[in-house]
């Protein structure tokens, strides 16, 4: 199985030729400029330790995507940024998250036909929904309504009370349906972000999927809490799906 070496992923460099053609397109401001650059920051660095830690030091082809998906969401994130100080560039913001969205559907199959499916893997993919949601939530909180930021924060709200409460940090088997609804939340963030439907529609679709995002995280709660309860530890197997 041949893989590629951090040193050699071009994630830093592709991220600065994206904020640059945004920049000279679309133009970018300070603001854009510094978040997309620290977001990216963050999420090569995050990865080189989980490589480093759970891997060989190396990044599979679905990984690469995978990373691919994350760039494009630091964009989103630095013209969000940006559209708090001037007129928001709400084409070029759709079309890095519907690109980010289908790219989604891409990385689970070659991780597939490549025989590369690992739980490092699948973590990386479900961060990377994480952060264009998170994203896309601040972007359509300040454009909707407020109470939408539930939809990005419900995730990382999850992770804190994990630092509170350690049976939250376990890891329970790979649920399809967890997968539909964070597709879900993308995909209805980023057709409010658009405005393709009315104002009251938009918000009807955005209630209905924080509801689903609800009861998708309750039963992962639900499931660990009767583990803890019952004194025993879930037994979480790499599944053949991603994405």
């Amino acid at each position: 199985m041949r893989m590629v070496h951090p040193r050699r992923a071009t994630g830093p460099l592709a991220l600065l030729a994206l904020l640059g053609a945004l920049a000279g397109t679309v133009g970018l401001g300070l603001a854009g400029w510094l978040v997309g650059a620290a977001g990216g920051l963050v999420v090569n660095v995050l990865l080189a330790r989980a490589l480093a830690r759970h891997g060989d030091g190396r990044l599979g082809p679905a990984d690469r995507i995978t990373l691919t998906r994350s760039t494009l969401t630091c964009g989103v994130a630095a013209l969000t940024a940006d559209s708090f100080l001037a007129p928001a560039a709400v084409r070029t913001l759709v079309a890095l998250s519907v690109v980010a969205l289908l790219l989604d559907a891409v990385d689970g199959r070659v991780a597939r036909r490549t025989g590369t499916v690992s739980a490092l893997g699948a973590r990386f993919d479900m961060e990377a929904d994480a952060y264009l949601i998170l994203v896309l939530g601040v972007y359509v909180s300040a454009a909707v309504a407020p109470w939408v930021l539930a939809i990005g924060l419900a995730r990382y709200a999850l992770l804190g009370a994990g630092r509170l409460l350690p049976w939250l940090r376990e890891s329970t088997p790979p649920r399809y349906w967890a997968k539909v609804v964070a597709a879900t939340q993308g995909a209805v963030l980023t057709c409010a972000a658009a405005g393709v439907l009315p104002g009251r529609w938009t918000e009807v679709a955005l209630a209905v999927a924080l509801v689903l995002l609800a009861e998708s995280f309750g039963r992962e709660i639900w499931t660990l809490w009767h583990a803890r309860s019952a004194g025993r530890s879930l037994v979480v197997a790499v599944v053949p799906w991603r994405g």
